[in-house]
């Protein structure tokens, strides 16, 4: 059994297992693995965010909270490496950081095998990719758009002017290689698209959104869609 689909196994086990759990002697030898090696697959599960638990003493063991299931993790160095280029490559997207995290924890469960030759293939890929806006600013601007509570930012235009504005968020977009907050805003009561890059300051207030929808947005640009599903 390859290590990828030990670990599929291995949680599917520990999710069956209840409440009651099950020691690391009795999972090495369902796997015909090592005690060491069992465990050091629990370490992998859980750092791929896995709500494995564990109870100390004679009777204690391991399990996975109810309901919770890891799934199979089966990518081609290719595809590891293809996650990787996409995230390094627009390090101003929406959720990068939270992407590049999500896809070291899928790393960490690939065979070593595969992982041994997505690190070869990756070294043959360079990005210089463009500065990114503060973590800070970006790091309101997701909570806003997540939690749809109004954001306050602080905005200069391409003329130059510079506004603080109370904006509803409603989505992200990205066109000509710029990316946009979208939302309704408070002060000039309209739809407004407010480049990322000049958004100095943002900090997300305790009002929640009153309501306004996508719909309201109108067109969108050429060629763009959710980032949701398959691409068509």
């Amino acid at each position: 059994m390859k290590r990828v689909e030990r670990l599929h196994a291995l949680s599917e086990m520990l999710r069956r297992s209840g409440t009651r759990g099950l020691s690391a002697e009795r999972l090495a030898k369902e796997f015909a693995v090592s005690v060491r090696t069992v465990k050091r697959d629990l370490d992998s599960l859980e750092n791929s965010g896995a709500p494995i638990w564990s109870r100390p003493g004679p009777g204690g063991g391991y399990g996975l909270a109810t309901g919770a299931s890891l799934p199979p993790v089966s990518l081609s160095p290719a595809q590891a490496v293809a996650l990787l280029a996409a995230v390094s490559a627009a390090p101003d997207a929406p959720f990068a950081d939270l992407a590049a995290a999500g896809i070291h924890k899928i790393l960490d469960v690939l065979d070593p095998g595969t992982k041994v030759r997505a690190d070869e293939l990756a070294g043959r890929i360079w990005v210089n990719a463009i500065r990114p806006p503060s973590r800070k600013t970006s790091s309101a601007l997701e909570e806003a758009m997540a939690a749809q509570r109004v954001v306050r930012i602080r905005y200069t235009s391409a003329d130059g002017t510079t506004t603080t504005r109370d904006v509803e968020p409603l989505l992200f977009a990205s066109t000509n290689g710029q990316w946009y907050l979208v939302g309704w805003c408070r002060l000039r009561d309209a739809i407004r698209w407010f480049a990322v890059s000049r958004i100095e300051r943002a900090s997300v207030t305790s009002t929640a959104c009153s309501g306004h929808g996508i719909d309201e947005v109108g067109d969108p640009p050429e060629n763009a869609r959710p980032v949701h599903g398959r691409a068509q």
